[in-house]
């Protein structure tokens, strides 16, 4: 479900979960455990995926099969592994190679940086399109990104947004022309911030970062089982199996 490739002392982790990179839990927890073995022996990490798509996001046909208890356990796995890139020991760019809506995007908020492939591509919290709420700690990662008027536009309406849009909301940092040249420039990101003295550089981004870990302490037991509870409501289920059977037909 991954491919790792090394650059020196900056370590490639390739989303590879064919056909669009859907997450579901083996692979979110595959994803976070590499991320803090890389963060032991690494200077930087790069989370990228295949040319022309990053992330389709959340696996919803696997998952409008769990109970409530296995969908409890996905967004556990979700929510481990946004805290632990956000909060990983170094730096985590983000290499967005295509499409990357919903859960893809969510991913990428909580790296320090985020390049993207110039093109027909769309990236965006598209939640409310699908029917779901977007949790207090993606929202305040998003806001963390943009500003709070942005944000509102874009969570609200559950718009997708091209790559120039991206840049212009703040949501991507910067543009490549193609998917190896946005791993490339993501994979350089790192390297500059790597010739800088590494003790001041490390622990200044502890401190300008110390808001994520906060934010998922205080969602805590009663924010996911708000999540939860929202999951199997009535208008959520049947939007979710309605898009699992376009999905079906495709």
């Amino acid at each position: 479900m991954l491919t790792i490739i090394d650059h020196g002392q900056v370590r490639e982790l390739r989303l590879d979960r064919p056909p669009v990179n859907a997450l579901n839990i083996e692979l979110m927890d595959g994803l976070k455990q590499a991320i803090v073995e890389a963060g032991e022996h690494f200077d930087a990490i790069v989370i990228s995926g295949r040319p022309g798509l990053f992330s389709a996001g959340l696996d919803v046909p696997e998952l409008i099969a769990l109970d409530r208890e296995g969908i409890s356990e996905m967004w556990r796995s979700l929510f481990t592994l946004l805290e632990t890139t956000a909060c990983s020991p170094v730096p985590v760019a983000a290499a967005i190679t295509g499409h990357c809506p919903a859960g893809g995007a969510v991913l990428s908020l909580f790296c320090d940086y985020r390049v993207m492939t110039e093109g027909s591509y769309r990236i965006g919290l598209n939640e409310t399109q699908v029917g779901l709420v977007v949790p207090e700690p993606i929202m305040n990662a998003l806001v963390r990104l943009t500003g709070p008027h942005k944000a509102e536009r874009m969570i609200v309406s559950g718009r997708l947004m091209n790559p120039a849009e991206a840049v212009e909301f703040g949501m991507v940092d910067s543009l490549a022309s193609d998917a190896e040249q946005t791993v490339t420039a993501a994979v350089e990101w790192c390297e500059q911030l790597l010739k800088l003295p590494r003790e001041a550089m490390l622990r200044n981004r502890i401190l300008t970062r110390a808001d994520f870990k906060r934010w998922f302490i205080e969602y805590g037991g009663e924010g996911l089982e708000e999540i939860v509870d929202h999951w199997f409501a009535r208008e959520t289920q049947e939007v979710l199996h309605g898009l699992v059977e376009q999905l079906k037909k495709k």
